[in-house]
């Protein structure tokens, strides 16, 4: 590879990382990512720990987050013990992955804790001099919680809109097939 094509693929690793750490997630799943994304073929695990400089063990664990997230699918070759893997290019199912993802427990318990923490500001007695503060904890954590509500509903109707529409577009494409029988 020559020196100005490797200079690109290591700004462009540098660039996936912080996106990647800029959403919440691990700067090595970013460049993971962004290897495979890439690579013109599969790549094992052992490519990726020599194209990203992280453990093995670091490599495994974020590829296994990445394919939850349906970023990256594993492939298997013929002839091949082990297993390889190439990064999902349609960017709207990556974008419909991490949406997914938020239905997972960890966003569930976040609001629930919100909401059980405002339930103790709210059921405290409290003596004057910490009246004006648990008035404070109740409006900041009920704002919180209101966005978070709002935010998740969104959510999940932008993803039943992509199924609607995902169904709509087979029943119309089914419709003018068989007219066309």
């Amino acid at each position: 590879m020559s020196d100005n094509l490797l200079q690109a693929r290591e700004h462009f690793l540098q660039g996936v990382s912080r996106i990647s750490e800029f959403w919440g997630f691990p700067k090595a799943m970013g460049a993971i990512y962004g290897a495979l994304y890439l690579s013109p073929q599969p790549l094992s695990l052992d490519k990726l720990v020599e194209q990203v400089g992280v453990t093995k063990g670091a490599i495994s664990t974020n590829v296994r987050a990445l394919e939850r997230l349906g970023m990256v699918h594993r492939r298997i070759l013929v002839g091949e013990r082990k297993d390889f893997y190439v990064a999902e290019t349609d960017f709207w199912k990556i974008v419909k992955g991490i949406l997914r993802e938020r239905e997972k427990s960890e966003f569930d318990q976040a609001l629930r804790m919100v909401g059980e923490s405002l339930e103790m500001v709210e059921g405290s007695v409290v003596d004057a001099e910490d009246a004006e503060l648990a008035r404070f904890y109740q409006k900041r954590l009920g704002a919180m919680q209101s966005f978070f509500r709002s935010l998740d509903s969104l959510v999940s109707t932008l993803l039943a809109l992509d199924e609607f529409r995902a169904g709509a577009l087979e029943k119309l494409l089914g419709m003018r097939i068989n007219g066309e029988s």
